[in-house]
């Protein structure tokens, strides 16, 4: 197909399956559909062969684009016209992508209160899951995996800072990979952590994943090492397992079925961290959130929001809208704590030790490791918080240490999508791609198809 006919598909989707009918509520904003389609036409008329060539996108919407808000969901920024496209956009754009609009996520990538609801947003409302409505769409990059889930899209770029890539490609029935941190730029995203905070690929496959990696990272190889999975070695943690039978029992028939597809797999164990591993991430990221989140608002054109301070006075004004079915005490207790000093650097300097000794360790003789990720998605109910107490603790370390993680599909449980989880060293996104094109191989589940219950 054209660019024009592939974005008039998109749209059209978004307009009566998103935004109407089964009223996913994914596309927090659309870019306006005549500049769409005259980039589309454009990209056409070029005749130009380019990576995404002319493929529809979608952002999610703490991510700068001119012509889409860049919110992070909230309300406080939703006067800050975006002024200049964020270099990741730039890249997408330079690479042929067409970017039509933005996807709703957990307001402020779910920092704001251990209440909140993954995939609600003032901005955006609620999002659903597209295989059965009252389901969660995980967070916080919910949007982004139930948009590409849906068909609304092929593709789309989510973010992560421990979970929010992996987490709604799993509940969703998607491929989501999150790069090394650092490895895709940040500039003109809205932050929680310097040190974790990372933009990363969700698609309906491990090729088009690895496709916008390239694009996203600027580096190559990715894509040729999806037909380089020979010779891979990947270590099988036992436990990081969940607490639902269904998902565990998938998982060892994924392990199955790799065995049966002559990949050498390695029994691994690794010791469940303690919880001082868990109370100082906690830590670290409400000093980085301090810090950092000020600083991105302060260069922020036209915020009438400068601070975390002002955040917290802002939604206190406006409780109506924004806390009008839970509070803001991480805010609050981000407030309290204060920004980057000697504790916080004490905390992170022993959080970050312990990750990279426990990947180092566990991947000193395989190229990544294995493991379930989350459970089914569990029933949104707004104010309530999220289950996520029976998923795996797999992206705990690689998230501390800013390396690699993967999720692709394994299958449905209880007529809900669950993933399996791949872990790589950090800045080995070869061994990544190349072990979650075995994994997908091995499976052969192609391309999930939702069920649209409401």
């Amino acid at each position: 197909m054209t660019s024009r006919e592939q974005v008039e598909i998109a749209l059209n989707k978004i307009a009566t399956i998103d935004h109407a009918g089964y009223e996913l509520r994914s596309v927090l904003a659309v870019r306006s559909e005549a500049l769409a389609l005259a980039d589309a036409d454009a990209y056409d008329k070029a005749g130009k062969d380019l990576p995404l060539a002319g493929r529809p996108i979608l952002i999610k919407d703490n991510i700068e684009a001119v012509g889409l808000p860049g919110t992070a969901g909230s309300l406080a920024l939703a006067d800050a016209t975006v002024l200049s496209d964020s270099p990741l956009v730039t890249r997408l754009k330079d690479a042929g992508a067409i970017v039509i609009g933005a996807t709703n996520l957990s307001e402020w990538a779910n920092i704001r209160s251990t209440k909140s609801t993954s995939g609600w947003s003032a901005m955006g409302g609620l999002t659903a899951n597209p295989w059965i409505h009252k389901h969660s769409a995980g967070g916080s990059s919910s949007g982004s995996g139930a948009a590409v889930a849906a068909d609304l899209v092929q593709m789309a770029v989510g973010s992560e800072t421990d979970g929010s890539i992996i987490c709604p490609a799993s509940v969703n029935g998607c491929v989501g990979i999150k790069p090394t941190v650092g490895s895709v730029p940040r500039e003109q995203m809205v932050p929680i952590s310097g040190s974790q905070d990372s933009p990363g690929p969700m698609a309906q496959t491990v090729a088009d994943a690895a496709l916008l990696l390239e694009v996203m990272t600027g580096q190559s190889g990715f894509v040729s090492a999806l037909s380089e999975t020979a010779g891979i070695r990947i270590g099988v943690v036992k436990n990081w397992m969940t607490s639902n039978d269904g998902t565990n029992a998938l998982f060892q028939s994924a392990v199955d079925a790799l065995a049966k597809a002559g990949v050498t797999l390695v029994d691994i164990d690794i010791p469940t961290p303690k919880d001082q591993v868990g109370d100082d991430e906690y830590d670290v990221l409400k000093h980085e959130l301090h810090s950092d989140l000020g600083a991105y608002l302060k260069s922020r054109p036209g915020a009438k929001v400068q601070s975390l301070a002002q955040v917290v006075a802002f939604n206190l004004q406006n409780r109506e809208t924004e806390m009008q079915y839970f509070k803001q005490e991480i805010f609050d207790e981000a407030l309290q704590i204060g920004g980057r000093g000697p504790k916080y650097q004490m905390k992170r300097d022993r959080n970050l030790n312990w990750a990279k000794l426990t990947l180092a360790k566990a991947l000193s003789d395989v190229d990544v490791l294995i493991g379930c990720s989350y459970s089914p998605a569990w029933v949104s109910r707004l104010g309530e918080g999220d289950s996520f107490s029976g998923s795996s603790w797999i992206t705990t370390a690689p998230s501390i240490a800013g390396a690699p993680i993967g999720a692709v599909p394994m299958g449905l449980v209880e007529g809900l999508p669950v993933a399996l989880g791949v872990v790589a060293a950090r800045n080995n996104e070869v061994a990544l791609v190349r072990a979650m094109a075995a994994i997908e191989a091995a499976l052969g589940l192609g391309v999930l198809k939702p069920t649209f219950i409401k």
